[in-house]
Order: structure tokens, then C-alpha cells, then sequence
């Protein structure tokens, strides 16, 4: 359970890797080597650490 804010960050985040992805499978842009599910992963994780020092998560969490 992420609050209104974190939820925004993690959109914005997927949001511009997937137009990087985008960007990668069109040939425009192709600067990186790695797999969609890593990305996945690392922003799974950043969603998990940015809630767990938010405070408004925190009490989301404790409200449930």
C-alpha cells in the first residue's frame, strides 16, 4: 500500500522507461543492453525503498 505521492513517482518512473523501451524496440534510441524484466525489478524495488521511508506510506500501512 503506497500513498498518493509514491504511487505518482512509480507511474512517472514506469512511464519514461517504457517510452525508453519505446524507443529501443522502434530503433531510435538504442543505448542500452538490458532485458525489460530487470527494469521491472529495479523499479519494483525503488517503489518498495521510497515507501518504506515515506511517512505517509508508513501510515497507510499501519491504518490497515
Amino acid at each position: 500500500m503506497m500513498c498518493e505521492k509514491c504511487t505518482k513517482m512509480c507511474g512517472v518512473l514506469f512511464f519514461i522507461f517504457g517510452i525508453l523501451f519505446l524507443l529501443q524496440n522502434l530503433n531510435v534510441w538504442n543505448f542500452w543492453n538490458i532485458q525489460w524484466y530487470t527494469v521491472v525489478f529495479i523499479l519494483f524495488g525503488l517503489g518498495a525503498i521510497g515507501s518504506c521511508g515515506c511517512k505517509e506510506c508508513q501510515a497507510l500501512q499501519k491504518k490497515k
